[in-house]
């Protein structure tokens, strides 16, 4: 259902049908269906993609047409949820959830249930709402048809709540869905007594069989090189009945989970017991075969972290191919200028990369596993390779200290240069570390989100668990000592947005003997500046992040004092940052 990314055909629809066409054979016939596609049609591409990038905002439009009786209520949490500007972008709300209800009748209008045994939904992010109303309508019409619900919104506890709140849901899959659906298809055939412990269904949810715990069993598959290749086939169809006019960017899976998997606000993910990554070659496979199948040259990495090592033989192998492919991943921080070039060459084009923090210590709580100075040096490592990176600052961490803010401000000058981040407000996710231990880090009650509230009719609330909650403890000081940051931010995208030189807003050219760093300030100024003899050495030798000790030892001819005296000079320039023992110059090497 929407609100998924319409030019991208479901990976999770597409891997389930090619896995159940793979173990169950003829007598197994599936049909995969992406709403979302002819919903954008509807509505328009770019009002679609709009208002899949605001959740809140997505969501309301669904809730409206869900709870008739809400509608109102729906249509302020729209309106408070998008800038001035957006919301002028966009068809009245009205229209819009007027557009939206008729889309979906004719959609099931289209459906022809006597056809199929079970028809699931595979639920994510702001699908919800949609989810439920078109199971709710599916159900009026077709009461005898089983209906399941999938994804990663489907944790236990959110699972039993939804089949406790909303009777028109059979069954909920918990975490990895290929084993548990193949199952639950046998069971309805006959086939076995039982669904299995990773399938929640209504019966037992009424009768108390099933206790809502964090984590229920989940039958995974370890090796993920056994997976057939996801089948896109009707994505394709459907999207040519549409007569829309674009070329999808096609999904594809190197890993499941995180190889990290430790950062104290996450919650994505809480569907996999375990790490688990397909080996290079699989991944080459795939790529070469579907990009021939569907005659397609852009991919999208759905993974939380490429896995660093199988990258880069990938993007090695996929170099010699000598087909024009063009590739986004998100990766973690720290990275080489090697890994980098290494990407690029092999078609990574574009990155999300998790940088969240620009103080030390908020780092540290947030258990990143990084310092600030990995963060920096991704940032211009990417730029330097031509990579677009993407990323986000987390701003109002719960415990958040002026003395952080102020060392986010501090950096904030050094990476003008680069290309802006966001900035996203701390949200409390269900299943994050932070909801599983809230007194810890400074949280006194957790809440239901003051927009659920305005959504969802009170007693049903009462029975739901929600993927995003809210809390009290610290939140209005929070907001209060963040302002000079967001407007930190503010300053840096206009900065770039202002900016007329496709090149690096900061840049050295190489003499050999010498080097000329260019470097763009805010208002429009240019500053130049020559190093030369060993000036230039000390400065290309903190190309990448250099401990201190490192630099006296090399360039001990000058002596510490007046070592540290250039370096000073450096920072005082904006030319090169420094994090504790640690150096980084900051310029790029203009190509």
């Amino acid at each position: 259902m929407p609100w998924a990314i319409f030019n991208r055909p479901s990976i999770q629809l597409s891997s389930l049908q090619a896995y159940i066409r793979q173990h169950g054979g003829e007598t197994s016939a599936v049909e995969t269906s992406h709403p979302y596609l002819t919903a954008a049609g509807e509505i328009g591409l770019e009002n679609y993609r709009i208002i899949s990038e605001n959740t809140w905002a997505a969501e309301a439009l669904y809730c409206a047409l869900l709870f008739p009786d809400r509608y109102d209520k729906a249509r302020h949490v729209y309106q408070q949820s998008l800038n001035r500007k957006t919301a002028r972008a966009l068809p009245d709300f009205d229209l819009l959830a007027e557009q939206l209800d008729v889309h979906l009748n004719n959609w099931l209008a289209r459906l022809q249930p006597e056809k199929y045994s079970l028809a699931g939904f595979t639920v994510c992010f702001s699908q919800l709402p949609a989810s439920l109303l078109a199971v709710r309508r599916m159900k009026k019409k077709f009461p005898g048809l089983p209906v399941v619900l999938g994804g990663s919104t489907c944790t236990p506890r959110i699972g039993s709540s939804l089949l406790d709140a909303f009777p028109e849901i059979d069954f909920v899959i918990n975490g990895e869905g290929e084993k548990p659906l193949f199952r639950l298809i046998q069971y309805l055939a006959g086939a076995k007594e039982h669904p299995g412990q990773d399938v929640q269904y209504l019966e037992a949810v009424k009768q108390k069989k099933i206790r809502p715990e964090p984590h229920l069993p989940n039958d995974e598959i370890r090796d993920l090189n056994s997976l057939p290749i996801p089948d896109y086939t009707d994505y394709f169809a459907e999207l040519h009945r549409t007569g829309l006019s674009f070329i999808p960017v096609l999904p594809l899976e190197f890993s499941r989970g995180c190889w990290w998997n430790k950062c104290t606000f996450c919650n994505l993910n809480l569907q996999w017991c375990g790490y688990r990554a397909k080996n290079s070659g699989r991944v080459q496979q795939e790529v070469e075969l579907i990009a021939a199948k569907y005659r397609s040259l852009d991919f999208v990495f759905t993974d939380n972290s490429l896995p660093p090592k199988e990258a880069g033989r990938f993007f090695s192998a996929i170099t010699g191919s000598k087909k024009d492919l063009r590739f986004f991943g998100e990766i973690r921080a720290p990275v080489t200028p090697e890994s980098c070039a290494l990407y690029y060459a092999g078609g990574l084009r574009s990155i999300q990369a998790g940088i969240e923090a620009f103080s030390n210590s908020l780092l540290e709580r947030m258990n990143k596993g990084t310092r600030v100075i990995d963060n920096i040096a991704v940032m211009k490592f990417s730029l330097e390779a031509g990579i677009k990176l993407d990323g986000n600052l987390i701003l109002e961490f719960p415990g958040s200290t002026e003395k952080e803010v102020d060392e986010t401000c501090r950096v904030l000058n050094y990476v003008l240069p680069y290309r802006p981040l966001k900035a996203a407000a701390f949200f409390l996710g269900h299943g994050s570390p932070v909801w599983q231990n809230p007194r810890q880090y400074g949280l006194h009650a957790v809440t239901r989100h003051h927009y659920n509230r305005q959504l969802y009719p009170e007693q049903l609330l009462a029975k739901m668990e929600m993927i995003i909650q809210s809390y009290r403890g610290g939140r209005k000081h929070q907001q209060t000592i963040w302002q000079p940051v967001r407007e930190k931010i503010r300053h840096w995208q206009d900065f770039h947005a202002a900016r007329k030189d496709d090149r690096p807003a900061l840049t050295y050219r190489d003499g050999r003997g010498f080097i000329i760093v260019r470097q763009e300030c805010p208002g429009g100024e240019k500053l130049h500046h020559r190093l030369h003899g060993l000036s230039r050495k000390i400065y290309l030798a903190c190309r990448e992040p250099v401990a201190l000790q490192k630099l006296g030892t090399d360039f001990n001819s000058i002596g510490e004092k007046q070592l540290l005296a250039f370096l000073e000079d450096l920072k005082r320039k904006r030319l090169l940052f420094q994090d504790e023992d640690l150096c980084l110059a900051l310029a790029v090497k203009e190509q």
